[in-house]
This record gives structure tokens, sequence and C-alpha cells, in this order.
């Protein structure tokens, strides 16, 4: 590890959205009391639990910490990292607060972690694991459908949130509700269709809003649209990997893709699927036969470039390295991923951030989605599909009738089809990133704010005091 990254690495995670906020703060008139509230945490759970693993016993350190309740029931992922550590989940759990008020998700923010590799520890020991650390949250009344709502996160996935209900029903048996309490579940345990590529399909949409606006993309030198943009992603998981698919598909440039073990490089641009399959088969995207390699990840971050994606962890742009980043926008699809001096460093080279609590809450929309869909016990497009499918039909019979021409079959068979799940996810998600994106921009615009991220701050800040104010905790 060098020198730079022990730097960063040591830095307070939760400090950074503190000065965030407090930078925010200056924008908005209202009694510090209740701004000091809203930046606490609530509640912190801190456990340790014994697991027996093959013939010892382990004790494992875990997390679920609820930061706000200003609305209920909270929600946040969990991660399995072995750098779980309080400070960190804390702050997930705040921004997971900002970030659903931002996108108008009716959640208060929480986050939960437990500190193990999951690359190292066997599928039957994570399953012992999830499953105690499910008992632990329900003793202490930290997750129901009401109450706590847990997701995936970094080294968590479908397999763990099934595990986790799967345990929830086993002690709360009879709960009607209970596929509710946790989602990310599979599609055939109450989940919901699109919910694995939600956050990196936000992040496109996100982008792809900015790049519409030629005021922004005049102010940066670009040219409007993602045609031909070249783009750099850090981190081929889960978000990144969709995200670099929808944007490769939208018919912009992907010329870098960067893991842990390094990066690859082709300035005519590298196809996502090629590169998922290389990374498949030999378990890391190096020596792909249309790149060159860089041993530096590090270095993937400086290359020329229009836009810039971190989606791996927190901190990899720092004070150390902000001044070589050459790209015009960066959109945070990992949380945290730039530090504040970072910030202001890029500020002043007039890169457009798009910051992590807009960015990548196509997560937890769709989340919202599936909870929805749990409570209600029906399957979303399952009243209307057939029904819209009958009336456009008929719509269509009469427009042949009134123009005295015949629809082609394949023309009929586009235009008459019903919404399908997905359909329907995938629509709620699109419109609540533009319109995130619109008001973030506007309230930048009429407030006279520097940057973004401190919009959506003040942003997420005024629906929060809203929330406060209207409950009548605060007079």
């Amino acid at each position: 590890m060098s020198k730079n990254q022990n730097k960063t690495s040591a830095y307070s995670f939760f400090n950074c959205i503190e000065k965030n906020f407090d930078k925010a703060a200056r924008f908005i008139s209202i009694e510090q009391g209740l701004l000091d509230q809203i930046k606490a945490c609530n509640a912190v759970y801190r456990m340790h639990f014994p697991v027996k693993i093959g013939k010892e016993i382990k004790v494992i350190e875990a997390y679920r910490v609820q930061h706000s309740h200003h609305k209920l029931p909270c929600k946040g992922g969990i991660r399995y990292s072995m750098k779980v550590n309080q400070d960190e989940v804390m702050t997930l759990a705040a921004l997971m607060t900002y970030k659903c008020a931002i996108v108008d998700v009716p959640f208060g923010g929480a986050k939960g972690g437990i500190k193990i590799d999951p690359q190292t520890v066997s599928i039957e020991n994570i399953e012992k694991i999830t499953r105690r650390y499910t008992s632990e949250l329900i003793k202490k009344n930290f997750i129901g459908p009401g109450i706590d709502v847990p997701a995936p996160d970094y080294g968590t996935g479908e397999r763990e949130m099934s595990w986790i209900f799967d345990t929830f029903l086993s002690l709360r048996s009879g709960d009607v509700d209970a596929l509710a309490c946790v989602t990310g579940k599979p599609v055939s345990q109450g989940g919901v269709r699109g919910r694995k590529e939600a956050t990196g399909l936000g992040v496109f949409y996100g982008i792809r809003e900015l790049c519409l606006v030629k005021e922004d993309m005049d102010y940066v030198g670009l040219d409007v649209g993602l045609v031909g943009k070249k783009i750099i992603i850090q981190g081929l998981g889960n978000v990144g990997y969709h995200a670099a698919t929808f944007f490769h598909e939208a018919g912009a440039i992907i010329i870098a893709l960067a893991e842990r073990e390094g990066a690859i490089y082709n300035e005519k641009g590298l196809n996502v699927s090629k590169v998922f399959l290389h990374l498949k088969n030999t378990g890391s995207i190096l020596n792909f036969p249309e790149a060159k390699n860089m041993e530096n990840t590090e270095k993937a971050l400086e290359l020329e470039c229009d836009i810039l994606i971190p989606a791996a962890l927190e901190n990899v742009i720092h004070k150390n390295n902000a001044n070589r980043i050459k790209a015009k926008i960066i959109g945070e699809a990992a949380n945290g991923p730039i530090t504040p001096e970072a910030d202001e460093i890029l500020e002043k080279k007039g890169v457009i951030i798009v910051p992590d609590i807009y960015l990548n809450a196509g997560g937890v929309t769709v989340s919202y989605f599936e909870w929805i869909k749990n409570l209600s016990h029906v399957r979303y497009g399952r009243m209307e599909k057939k029904f819209s499918e009958n009336m456009n039909a008929e719509l269509l019979q009469v427009i042949e009738t009134i123009c005295k021409k015949k629809i082609s079959v394949e023309e009929k068979k586009i235009i008459s089809r019903g919404p399908r799940e997905i359909d329907l996810v995938r629509s709620g998600l699109e419109d609540t990133m533009i319109n995130g994106f619109h008001k973030i921009r506007d309230l930048k615009k009429s407030s006279k704010i520097e940057n973004m991220r401190t919009a959506a701050f003040v942003l997420a800040i005024n629906k929060i005091i809203d929330s406060y104010e209207k409950l009548g905790i605060f007079p």
C-alpha cells in the first residue's frame, strides 16, 4: 500500500460527510439544534457474537446503524468486508438518509456491516454468520417491515438477503408482511425484477441527464449527449458492470476499466460484455486481448477522458492525486470516492461532480419498489398488463379503420404490448433520477450554490426539516 493510500484510509469517512453537511447548512436558516439532530446518528448497535467455524469458535464483529427516524422504516444495505468499522457504517447510514430524501423515498437512513472477508469464508459459514446476525437484529428490534429494512451492499447479494428473510420468517412466524423485512431478494422470494442493475442504471440515467443540458456541457467544453463520450470506470462489481453496459449501449466509449489488481485500457473502446466474460474465465480483467494492461489501478483514474466513474470504495480521489485527474465530469457511483480536499481542488479546475447522495440512489429507489410490492402482495403489472394490451389492440384497430392502412404484425406486437414488471420498475427509476437531477440543479442555480454536492445536501436537509416540523416534534 502506498503512503498516499495510508493517508486517505486513515481519513474519517464520517468527518467527510459532516464537512459537506456544514457547507450546506450555511444556506439554511434554521435553529442549530435541529441541524444537530439531523446530523447525528439516532442509534448505533455494535455487536459481537460467537459462530463455530470448523472446530473453532470465532467471535464476529458486526454493526447496524439507524441514522434517522424522521421517516420509518429505516433503510440501508449490509456490507461484508474486513474494512467494516463503526465510522464507515455510521457514514453510510447518514448518506442513506440524505439519499432517500433527495429522491423522495420515504425511509430514514440505516446501514449494516459484518467484519468478515466473504472471499475467504465458505458459503456454509457465511450462511451461519448471516443467520446469526439476523437473529441478533431481531432480538434488539433492529429489523422488520416497518422498523428497519436491510438490502445488499458490498460483499452481499440476493443469496444473503434470502437467508435474512428466511431467518426473520422462522422467528416471526405468521407475519403476513414478512417478505418486506429485507429487499434485494431473488425474484422467486419476493424480489423485484430490475433490482440487480438498479444502482448502475440509476448512475447511467443521472449522467445522461447532465449530458443533455447544453449549458453544463458548454461549461466543460463537451457536446450534448452521451454518444462518443470517453468514459473510465473504476470497479467492475455489480454497479460498475451494469453502468458500463448501459453507457456502452448508449454509444459512449469505455476506454478503461480498473479493478483492484490493475486496469485495462483501449483508446478506441472496450467491449464490456467481452471483458466481463474474460473476468469470469480468468478471475481478472488483466491480459484482456483487446487492451493494454496498467499495473497501477490508481493511474487509470488519471487518464485523459470525458467522464470518470469511481464505482468501488471511498476516498480513491484525494488531495495527492486530484490535480492529476483529467476528467471533465466525475460521477460518484461509489459512496464517498472523493475526499473534501480533493473536492475543492477539482471544483477549482472546473470539474462537474455528480454527487453520490444523488447518483447512486437507484438501488434504494428500486428497493422501495420491492418493499411496496411485498406489502401489496401483488406483482407489478399483473392486474393492468392484459387490460393495457386489449385497449392498445382496440386502438390499433381504430387507427387501421380510419387510415385504411394495415399495420404490420411486428409493429402491432411492439405497440400493443402491456407493461411488464421490469418496464414499470425501470420507468419509475428513470423518472426518479430525472426529477432528482433537476431539483438539485434548479436549487443550485436559484440559491447560487457553488456545486451539485452542496445543493444536494441543502435539498436533502430541507426535506428532512420539513418532515420534523410537520411531525410537530419541533415547533
